[in-house]
């Protein structure tokens, strides 16, 4: 994922908040027009996105 927000910055001189909402927007939009494959789509996205750093208190 970190290779798409990169090239959406360079690219289309996004911010990296700016390309993560795009990224998110056409996840969101691909996952309404396509139902079926909703489920396929979002465990793209989520095996490819940044992982966040465990929170030691959870």
């Amino acid at each position: 994922m970190k290779e798409l927000i990169d090239r959406l910055q360079t690219e289309a001189g996004l911010s990296e908040e700016q390309a993560v909402k795009a990224i998110t927007l056409v996840k969101d939009f691909a996952k309404e027009k396509f139902p079926l494959f909703s489920g396929a789509i979002e465990k793209v996205f989520t095996k490819y996105s940044p992982k966040e750093d465990e929170d030691f208190l959870h």
